[in-house]
This record gives structure tokens, sequence and C-alpha cells, in this order.
């Protein structure tokens, strides 16, 4: 079988392919997407860093393509979706990275406190100007981290080397974990209020969306720094800019931005006081010897064994029962991405509830399927079929399996109960047909739900007019509605809705929603 890296990586992934008997590889890198599609027909294998971009079109080239792998964990440039459809297996390598970013982070903050760079700059200038650049220890200091995942744990252990205090602001941890970890939990206003230093660790998703913006800002320590080398547009960069410039900020380092390379005009270019590097995280020879060595040999196992390992589209279920389990894998995916999208606070337990003819089946896959659908959404780290019952463990998040032979209003149902610190919400789905997966229930509402694409979800007080003024609303701001499903009302005095529209709606026509009359609730949530 043979092997193409179409990204420049370590040679020690050619070495490994050139090694293992019954493979060849091909190193042909700067490719342009016409000659990739040319050239890709050839191959059983595709190793891909960054720079390749996997679409469809190269897929449908791909005639003999078995699998796919990042040296890296992002899949931003592979069409997952499609190559699932393809049956074309989409691997990564996840925690490759962990430490050289989190190290990034700290080498960050040390340049924030003791002003390097720009110290550098002055001396290069022929200057020598002791005062102006006086620093301050971090001893003592507070490091707030905002999301304590796979990186923002390193960093946190890196700064209590440092004799830093460390606290966070990361509602999907349990308290055990953090405090085996040193870290004390706080509120989000009280991660602004009381750190000196802010390092985010978080995933880019609809509810961190620029969540360092001018309203937090406001509520932050005076004088704080501010260091982001997890996703851009995270940070409002124009704020950030203006809070730098004003004093309200000591300084802040960026290693991402909401466009990369950043644009010419982008304010943080012009702000002396702000700290750039080039998406600098994972830019280590170490991190990158080890994840070209890592994906190679998912690869070579892969095609030479058939074991799949970091795959994040595929399962671990034999050839031969996934017909019959593929369905369900679908619909726990779908039940858990809704939960990680609509629920709020530090997860402690997930249950899972499989209700009929399908507890015949081996329903392992399927809860990790649901698992993965939950953290998915949540978590700072790529969580896929092989680490996602991992990952809740590291999290201290209970699991659950509940079985019921007896059906109750369908053949077979799934429902996952997500219970947090002060609440639990359930999601109930089922299999029409044999391959169409709907969600009919959220919490206490029966609904029928498609899950794809954008969904409005609407939670009312039970008055009349609503709809109608719903529907007016997504019209007049132009946002074209393919279905409606209303909710069996359950619930005194109030009513639910699920709007399948065309497009995602802008934060401003959501803000309109939640303005309507008997509005209690509104979100948007994507399949």
């Amino acid at each position: 079988m043979k092997i193409l890296i179409s990204d420049s990586m370590s040679s020690k992934a050619a070495e490994i392919f050139e090694n293992t008997e019954g493979l060849e590889v091909d190193v042909d890198t700067g490719l342009s997407p016409e000659e990739l599609k040319a050239k890709i027909k050839d191959y059983h294998g595709l190793v891909i860093r960054s720079a390749t971009k996997v679409t469809k079109e190269i897929l449908d080239a791909a005639d003999n393509l078995k699998v796919i792998g990042r040296a890296g964990t992002g899949v931003d440039n592979v069409d997952t979706q499609y190559a699932s459809q393809k049956g074309v297996i989409v691997m990564n390598t996840p925690g490759g990275n962990t430490v050289t970013t989190a190290e990034h982070a700290i080498a960050m903050i040390v340049a924030l406190a003791r002003k390097i760079p720009q110290a550098t700059a002055s001396m290069k200038a022929g200057k020598w100007e002791k005062k102006k650049f006086q620093g301050t220890e971090l001893t003592g200091k507070t490091l707030g981290i905002l999301g304590v995942g796979n990186i923002g744990s390193v960093v946190a252990s890196r700064a209590q080397g440092l004799k830093m205090k460390v606290i966070s602001y990361d509602p999907f941890i349990s308290d055990e974990l953090a405090e085996k970890l040193g870290i004390t939990l706080v509120t989000l206003d009280e991660l602004f209020a009381k750190s000196d230093f802010l390092s985010i660790h978080v995933p880019l998703t609809n509810d961190t969306k620029n969540i360092i913006n001018a309203e937090a800002i406001a509520k932050m320590k005076d004088g704080m720094s501010l260091i982001n080398c997890a996703r851009g547009g995270i940070v409002d960069e124009t704020a950030v800019a203006e809070a730098v410039e004003s004093g309200k900020l000591a300084g802040a380092a960026f290693d991402v931005y909401s466009t990369e390379p950043p644009e010419a005009d982008n304010p943080l270019l012009a702000v002396d006081g702000i700290i750039l590097t080039p998406h600098l995280g994972a830019s280590t020879h170490e991190a990158q010897e080890n994840v070209a060595v890592a994906v190679a040999d998912q690869i070579a196992d892969y095609l030479t064994t058939g074991t799949i390992r970091n795959a994040i589209n595929v399962p671990s279920v034999p050839a031969e029962l996934l017909s019959s389990l593929d369905p369900y894998i679908k619909l726990g995916e779908k039940l858990g991405s809704l939960q990680g999208q609509i629920l709020s606070g530090g997860i402690e337990e997930i249950v899972i509830d499989y209700n009929g003819e399908v507890v015949d089946l081996d329903v392992a896959p399927v809860t990790i399927a649901c698992i993965k659908g939950v953290l998915s959404k949540l978590m700072d780290e790529n969580v896929n079929f092989v680490n996602a019952p991992y990952v809740a463990k590291e999290r201290g998040i209970k699991i659950t399996e509940v079985k019921s032979s007896r059906p109750i209003d369908f053949a077979s149902s799934v429902t996952i109960t997500v219970k947090t610190k002060d609440s639990e919400r359930a999601v109930e789905g089922a299999i029409f047909g044999k391959n169409d997966p709907r969600i009919v229930r959220i919490d206490k509402f029966l609904l029928d739900i498609v899950p794809d694409g954008y969904i409005i979800l609407i939670h009312n007080e039970d008055t009349p007019g609503v709809i109608g003024r719903v529907g007016t609303l997504l019209g007049e701001n132009n946002v074209n509605i393919a279905r409606l499903h209303l909710g069996i009302e359950t619930v005194a005095n109030e009513a639910a809705s699920a709007w399948k529209v065309d497009s995602r709606p802008g934060e401003d026509v959501m803000e309109k929603l939640l303005n309507l009359p008997n509005i209690i609730s509104a979100r948007i949530v994507e399949f």
C-alpha cells in the first residue's frame, strides 16, 4: 500500500513507513489542489499537517484512499463528514502538542512580566533604558486560567513551580480534580477581578467566542496581563488593544488571531505593550517529531493490521456489527452534541438509558459516541471515539449505563441525562425507519427534530402569538425557515419549539429573539 506525505514534517515519519513491510511512501510537499487531486488516486494513506486542504473534490478523486492522518490535533483542513461518507478514516495525534503549547504560554507570562521583547528591541536600537523596562516578580502573583484541560493543567503545574497562586474558571471539572491539581475554582467574574495574569485555554465555541470583550475587561483587575495561546476569536482584539493603550491592562500576549496571519490593520500590531508570536505554540522540534512519529505509527498499524487508534470519525466496532450499530452510534453522538450545547455548569454524571430492542446489541460504542458528543462541544482538547471515556474519567465525570428491554414509546430509544452541580437535563432520541436519527424529547417537551444543520430552540410561556412573532422576526432578518417542530405540551403554561434554519442567525438576531414577549430562552445549536 502507498502513502503520500504532502506536508513538511519530521523525516522520521517517512522512515517508519519505509521500515514497515508492505508499505511504500512518497514525500511530495507544496502540491497545489489540482496537483494533489491528480496524484491522490494512487494512494491508500495520506499524511498531512495544516497546509494540505482535504476537500470534497480531493476525496472524490481519491479512489483508493483508506486513511488520512493529521500530524497534530486540529482537523479543520479536512472535510471529515464527507470523508466518513466515503469510508475514509481520519486520525489525529491528540496530546502531542500539549507540553510545548503550555510552555509557550509560560514563556509569554515571563516575557510580559519582564518586558523582554521590548527591552531587546530597545537594546538593538542602541538604547540603554533600564528604568523604562522595570518588571514585576511572578512569585506570589495570581495566575488565572480560563479552562483547565490538558494544556491548562500543564500551565497550572508550571506556574506553581514559579510559586504563583493558581485560580481557574472551568465549569466542566469537578472539585475533586481541581483540588488534586492544586487549583482554586472561582466564578468567571472572580477570575477577572483576582488575576494578575490571565491565560486562556478554552476551545472556540459559541459560548467562548469573544468571551474576553470590553465588558469582561472592565471587570478585570487594573494592571492585569492577558495571554491567549488557545484560539483566535476568543478575544476581542480591538478591545484588548484599547485596554493596553489606556493602561487598564499592563500588557497582553497573543499567539493566535481571529485572522491568520493578522491583517495589516489589526490593532494589536500597533500597540507596544502587546507581545505577538506567529502561532508558535506547537512549534518545537520535540513536538513536531512526536506528532510525526505518532501519526506514522497509527497509519502503519491500521494499513497492516487494521488497528484503529485516535480516529475522530470511526468508533472501534467489528465490521460485522457496524451496520446494526451505526444508526445508534450516530444518534448517540447527535444527542450528546445537543447536550453539550445546551447544558451549563460542571458535569458530575452522564447517564445513558437504553430502552427496547437496542439493549440486545453491544451498546459500548454507542455509549462512547454519547460521551464524545457531549464533551467535544465543551473541552479544549480533541475528543474522539478513542479517548472520550478517558477524558471523562480525567475530569471526574461519572458514566452510568442503564438498560431496559421494555420499550416505552418507541421500539428502541436512547436517553442522555447530564447531571451538574445544580441541575439535570435529559434528551431522548430514536431511530425512525432504518437509519433516520431523531430527537424526540428535550426535558419534558416531546418533539420530533431532525438533527441536521442549524436549529433554534425556543422555550416560551404558552400564550398565543409567540410562533407568529418568532417567524416574523426571522423573516424580517432574512433567516429562512426550513422546518418547524412544535413541542407537545407536557409542562403547564410553557411550550417549546425547534426551528430548522438554512443559515446561522447572527448574534443580533438571537438577541432580538430573547427580547420578544413571553420568550424564556432562545439558543442556536448546530449539528
